[in-house]
Order: structure tokens, then sequence, then C-alpha cells
């Protein structure tokens, strides 16, 4: 998670911070059924899409209407080209979340070339890292997550997690995320002598 200052540097830049445990299923259903019965088109569309893309925070924060909706269509697939890297990351968009996109936009008229989430404050055009956080951190606290443990970067990270367990393929998560190096992704999500073992008493030869 990166959450700005008032001087556009990331409150924990040089501090060692721990990792944030991506969502489990139960913890991404108690959110989204919250949002829905609530009718918040806005956060819902955010949450959906957020672990769709698997993106950072400020990546996330920059995406416009025209990444995801044309012809008034919201797309199956966009690209995003991520700062830190200068490299562009596909992702897709599943069906729950293209209806909570076209909803979201429908609903405050947005244009192709408006910010998707549209800050709150005069001084950006688009939503802050910070306000980014504040939004997920009410998502817990309503669902009763610490944000000690949880955050932004949860989002990022439920995915590829869930996706790495089921299938063990460390290259498509590292293709997922962006990542230029296969070792960031071993050390992203976690892997341990323990979990190498595993996958080699599943290979009977």
């Amino acid at each position: 998670m990166s959450i700005e200052t008032n001087n556009n540097q990331p409150w924990n830049k040089g501090k060692l911070v721990s990792q944030k445990l991506p969502f489990n299923i139960k913890e991404i259903w108690a959110i989204r059924v919250r949002l829905q019965i609530a009718e918040k088109k806005h956060d819902l569309a955010l949450f959906n899409l957020a672990i769709n893309s698997k993106l950072r925070g400020n990546d996330f924060a920059k995406i416009k209407v025209s990444d995801e909706y044309n012809s008034g269509v919201v797309s199956s697939r966009a690209i995003v080209i991520q700062q830190k890297t200068g490299r562009p990351v596909q992702f897709e968009i599943t069906a729950n979340t293209r209806d909570a996109i076209a909803e979201w936009i429908s609903s405050c008229s947005l244009t192709a070339t408006e910010f998707l989430f549209p800050s709150r404050v005069a001084a950006s055009p688009h939503i802050t890292t910070r306000q980014y956080a504040r939004i997920v951190d009410g998502w817990l606290k309503d669902i009763g997550l610490a944000s000690s443990a949880y955050g932004t970067h949860s989002l990022r990270r439920t995915k590829p997690t869930f996706i790495y367990k089921k299938t063990q393929n460390l290259r498509a998560v590292q293709l997922l995320l962006g990542h230029t190096k296969l070792e960031s992704t071993v050390r992203y999500l976690g892997i341990e002598v323990e979990d190498a073992l595993e996958i080699a008493e599943q290979a009977e030869i």
C-alpha cells in the first residue's frame, strides 16, 4: 500500500513495512455483499476492478474510462502502462466487474476522457492513493479486519495468490503482476520451501 503525503512521496518510502495479506473468498464476498446491499456503485466497481486488475495503487488510481469502456460497452480485457516499470500489463475484467463498472459510469455520466474514479478534492483529477486507502479501511472495519494486516495491496495480491495456489504456475502470475523478474514474483507470493515440497510431492515420476 502506498499512501501519499503532501509532497507526493509515499508514506512508507525508505521504511520496512510488512506485506499485506490477500483476501480469502469469505472476506471478498463479505465486502462485496455489503456494497451491493448498500448500493454503493462507486465502491463496488472499485473493489471488483481492483481485484481483477492486480495493479499497484498508483496505477489503479489513474485508470481512465477509455481504458475499460468503448462504444458503450465495458471491455473484457484492458491494458495499463505501469508507472514503476514503464511496461504494459494486461488484465481481465470479469462479468460481474463489467456490470459494476457499467452501472458506475452510467450513474455519474462519466465520459471517455475522464478518470474512472475521480477525486473528491480539486487538487487531483483522480482518486489519490490516500483516498483509496481510506475507502479500503472502511471496508475492513465493516467486516472486522485489521488495517495493520490488510490494505489496498491486499486487493493486488488476492487474485495472484488464488491463481498460484490453484495452478502453481509462477510464470502466469509473473505476467499478470507485470513483474520483470520471476524472483520478484516468488518473493511477492511468499513462496517457501514447504510450498516447493508440496508441489514436488504431486509430481509422481
